[in-house]
């Protein structure tokens, strides 16, 4: 099978995540050529924690990850058991209160985004070649034939279809839409012209987060038995939240605080977008919250200071022989969780389309237009609802005034509070990629 022809050539801009799933994905089909391409001059991914739900474990289950997955990670898979995620506390005062424990449908996986990304690199086929310190500059699409690929470093590629898996500032995001943009102005469709030009770049949130890994053994010999040692907490308060849970076999904390100022988003961020943070600065910012919260800052070191940017809504993830998924495609705000897993959909549900038989050179085309049918209207509606939920843990609810409350009436507050959560979150453990995929091959078969 080696030597036979390849039905399609994928060339996958970007090594992350999203990027390596779809090679793995792809590569249960032997007839479908795969390369990679990273900016980078090495494979190190960025970040730090990430939980998975058990909508996207699914796909990670098909694709035969989990075991060695969960070799990594602190929370162990349960299949169809109600299971604690988080525990909720309102911490913006000198006592804090835990009001509420979040219960999902199985367990939220929770690991080190490094260790997600050496499973997949170990899963790769060798004959999906993967190169480094490939930035895309640009590429030329043609009626027919192939995608000529143009490299900062003035290599060329060719491909039958594009992958834009490049993240948030993506090359491939910024030549489909700059091509399409140019088509609606040479059509005099200058209003959709500028509509789409204006989704070429990021767009700041509004939101700071400041990022940590904080060694368990530090925190447990600053405040012995801290429930994040166990217990994956969020403490919310008003204009900003943080977040903490054990990854690494509980060797480590994964700590995120979220400065939220809402009123600020979509305008411009002055500053480099990410970078080292200063402790004292964002500590103060939480200096009036409870003990708890006073521990974890207390044991934060050389925090990263993350400008929080997202993509905003696109018309479309596909032209013509060119797909952005992932950050790429719909870049959103960290407040669900689900990032990582909307890439994991992303790259399943493309592979699941491309391998298809009845998806050929000349029709790869319709290929895409089934996966932006699907993909698209529920990539774009969990950004929404991760907006929503970064409203709600930053206590931006309906102008309620959380402050105004005490005793019986703050604790309704919090609960109904909790209700919302839960109601805009579910869809993330009650739900399954199942139908999406059905849906997608009665498309291509009909």
């Amino acid at each position: 099978m080696s030597n036979a022809p390849k039905r399609l050539r994928v060339a996958i801009c970007g090594a992350g995540i999203g990027g390596l799933t779809l090679a793995v994905a792809l590569s249960r089909y032997p007839d479908i050529d795969i390369e990679i391409y990273e900016a980078a001059s090495t494979l190190a991914e960025v970040g730090a924690g990430i939980g998975i739900f058990p909508r996207p474990r699914k796909i990670i289950q098909i694709l035969g990850l989990e075991a060695d997955l969960a070799r990594t990670c602190e929370t162990k898979p349960q299949e169809g058991k109600p299971v604690s995620a988080f525990n909720y506390r309102k911490s913006d005062q000198p006592v804090g209160i835990n009001f509420n424990t979040l219960v999902t449908n199985g367990a939220l996986m929770t690991l080190h985004r490094a260790d997600f990304q050496n499973v997949l690199l170990r899963r790769l086929p060798e004959s999906c070649r993967i190169n480094c310190s490939k930035r895309l500059r640009t590429y030329t699409r043609r009626e027919t034939g192939p995608t000529e690929l143009i490299f900062e470093d003035g290599t060329r590629a060719f491909c039958d279809l594009l992958v834009g898996a490049d993240g948030l500032k993506s090359a491939v995001r910024q030549a489909l839409l700059s091509e399409r943009a140019t088509w609606m102005q040479g059509q005099g469709r200058w209003k959709e012209a500028a509509d789409i030009a204006a989704c070429i770049d990021p767009v700041w949130s509004g939101q700071i987060a400041y990022r940590a890994l904080i060694p368990a053994e530090r925190l447990n010999a600053f405040a012995p038995g801290h429930q994040v040692l166990t217990t994956p907490t969020q403490y919310l308060g008003k204009h900003g939240y943080i977040m903490a849970y054990p990854i690494s076999h509980g060797k480590l904390i994964n700590f995120v605080a979220f400065n939220c100022r809402h009123d600020l988003e979509n305008t411009p961020f002055n500053g480099p977008w990410v970078g080292p943070g200063d402790k004292a600065h964002f500590a103060q910012i939480f200096a009036h919250w409870e003990p708890e919260v006073q521990a974890l800052l207390h044991c934060v070191e050389k925090p990263l200071q993350w400008a929080v940017h997202t993509v905003k809504p696109l018309r479309s993830f596909v032209s013509g022989r060119t797909v952005l998924i992932g950050d790429a495609a719909h870049a959103m705000t960290p407040h669900q969780g689900s990032g990582a897993g909307q890439a994991i959909e992303d790259a399943y549900i493309l592979a699941t389309v491309l391998g298809h038989r009845s998806t050929t050179r000349e029709n790869i085309s319709r290929a895409l237009r089934v996966h932006d049918e699907i993909r698209r209207p529920a990539a774009l509606g969990v950004a929404e609802a991760s907006r929503l939920n970064g409203h709600y843990f930053s206590l931006v609810v309906d102008g309620i005034d959380f402050d105004h409350y005490t005793g019986p009436q703050l604790w309704d507050k919090l609960q109904n509070l909790y209700g919302a959560i839960v109601k805009n979150w579910e869809w993330s453990w009650s739900t399954s990629v199942d139908g999406s995929v059905q849906e997608a091959l009665r498309m291509l078969e009909t």
